[in-house]
């Protein structure tokens, strides 16, 4: 867990001009390591998403990155787009992948890091593909709706991610 997100190179827009595994915890603006940051939300009950450009998950240990993403208590990444095995591992671990639509991305919409976010149209049963919206209130209380495209691409990348990941997926299966 304490290696995930920790790559020397790794640039969080949170904390501009500085490079590693590092964030800023908010609402404080405490900034340390992504794990420790990771940890107090955990103990807050908050769930996580990461805001990432093209590409997410190029040149990562694919599978050893999205158990690691969603033992930190990621729920979502919401990129431009994703690295094909890095997608399907994400949906393997129980964490949802999104993209934005054509032209759009975290940079537009001016995100910070101080936001909340809430996805709208999981509780109506989420399909393959499907467009759903981020409600996203910044610290202002401004509240912006944002298109987004799941990017559970099959019926059965479907199922792994409603049993939490494809582990849990197998074991309820043994056990039916």
């Amino acid at each position: 867990m304490r290696g995930t997100f920790a790559n020397i190179r790794i640039k969080n827009q949170m904390v501009a001009g500085v490079e590693g595994g590092v964030t800023k915890h908010e609402p404080d603006g405490t900034v340390m390591p992504i794990y420790d940051a990771a940890m107090r939300y955990k103990t807050e009950g908050v769930p996580l998403i990461v805001f990432a450009g093209k590409e997410y998950g190029t040149g990562s240990s694919r599978d050893w990155a999205a158990k690691g993403t969603r033992l930190l208590g990621v729920r979502a990444v919401v990129a431009e787009s994703f690295e094909r095995i890095h997608r399907s591992n994400l949906v393997g671990m129980g964490v949802l992948p999104l993209v934005f639509e054509e032209g759009m991305s975290w940079r537009k919409l001016g995100i910070k890091g101080d936001e909340t976010v809430t996805i709208r149209g999981l509780a109506n049963g989420l399909q393959p593909r499907q467009t759903l919206q981020a409600e996203i209130t910044t610290a202002e209380g401004k509240v912006e709706l944002v298109p987004l495209i799941s990017r559970i691409d099959t019926l059965d990348e479907l199922e792994y991610f409603n049993n939490g990941g494809i582990l849990h997926y197998v074991l309820r299966q043994l056990a039916a």
